[in-house]
């Protein structure tokens, strides 16, 4: 159970309920990644956090595919399922 209050698709409006749209259709889960959803009671750190993410994993010096192997590789030494 996370200890983390969220807030869910169903229950989310307004903008928070855009931002998880937007999320949803970019994903190739067509999912709300959950790493997302834990900052869903601040629509406005989201929206930030959101664009950085895709900043930080657009192709520059490394491609995306190198970011997300970076990524999953260091998740993967913290024991972190992100």
């Amino acid at each position: 159970m996370a200890r983390i209050k969220m807030v869910t698709e169903a229950e989310a409006t307004g903008p928070l309920a855009e931002i998880y749209a937007t999320s949803k259709a970019r994903s190739v889960a067509k999912v709300v990644p959950e790493i997302l959803r834990t900052m869903s009671l601040r629509p406005d750190f989201l929206t930030a956090i959101d664009a950085a993410s895709r900043l930080h994993f657009s192709d520059g010096a490394l491609t995306r595919a190198q970011h997300e192997m970076i990524a999953s590789y260091v998740s993967a030494l913290n024991r972190c399922r992100y």
